[in-house]
């Protein structure tokens, strides 16, 4: 049942690419519903599961708020780093993005679509209820996966093939997820501490590169109103599955 109903987010993270590569010539409007959408993954749904998961303190601040810290400071790092690797080389690093940090993006979402399909199994494992809450969570925020997976992409300038590739592993990956817990059970509290980095790396891309891309050339009031829309898409998809 859990590899069952993981075939549905591979089809939903599908439509996600396919609506992103769709509407190219409203570039401003994606990137600023993608920017919504990862907002709204991040605050509503990574972090309060985070928090929840990984239950223990550091120096009184949860675990999970400092890894998700680290996760912004690591993809402003990594990001930074590459830029000025590429500025030594001679391209403009305000003309140029470094392609890295996009496969780099788009690999985490995979590593994150992967662990959806784990919490599939999971939960499948703890009966068939909480099994089909948990499916219907991932399910429905797949679709902003695959979106915001092509769009990471293709924002750095990578070709649309690589683009593409990374949909597919995006798609797959949590059917790979739930597979896996046939053979391996994830502690929560490792996978707390994963939820949190993964928040902080998807903050930092969408306050820092996607929202004010977005908002570069056309400054309208329609691409706000699409960085709104992503987010309470998000709201409301937490809403009906909790």
């Amino acid at each position: 049942m859990a590899v069952f109903v993981a075939l549905g987010a591979f089809l939903m993270t599908l439509a996600g690419g396919w609506t992103a590569q769709r509407v190219t010539d409203r570039r401003h409007l994606v990137l600023g519903l993608a920017g919504g959408l990862m907002l709204g993954v991040v605050g509503l749904d990574l972090l309060p599961e985070a928090l929840r998961a990984s239950g223990r303190e550091v120096f009184g601040v949860p675990a999970a708020l400092l890894l998700f810290v680290a996760g912004f400071l690591l993809a402003h790092l990594v990001e930074r780093t590459l830029a000025l690797r590429q500025a030594a080389h001679g391209a403009d690093e305000h003309g140029h993005r470094a392609p890295e940090v996009g496969l780099t993006a788009a690999g985490a979402m995979v590593g994150h679509s992967a662990m959806d399909g784990v919490a599939i199994g999971a939960a499948f494992q703890v009966g068939g209820g909480m099994g089909a809450a948990v499916a219907l969570a991932v399910i429905a925020h797949d679709f902003a996966d695959g979106f915001n997976t092509f769009t990471l992409t293709s924002l750095y300038g990578n070709a649309r093939r690589r683009a593409i590739g990374m949909l597919v592993a995006d798609a797959f990956a949590p059917v790979v997820g739930a597979l896996s817990t046939i053979f391996v059970t994830i502690p929560e509290t490792v996978l707390g501490g994963y939820l949190g980095l993964f928040g902080g790396v998807l903050l930092y891309l969408a306050a820092a590169e996607i929202l004010p891309e977005a908002h570069h050339e056309h400054p309208a009031r329609s691409t706000l109103l699409c960085t709104v829309a992503g987010a309470a898409f998000i709201w409301l998809v937490v809403g009906i599955s909790g």
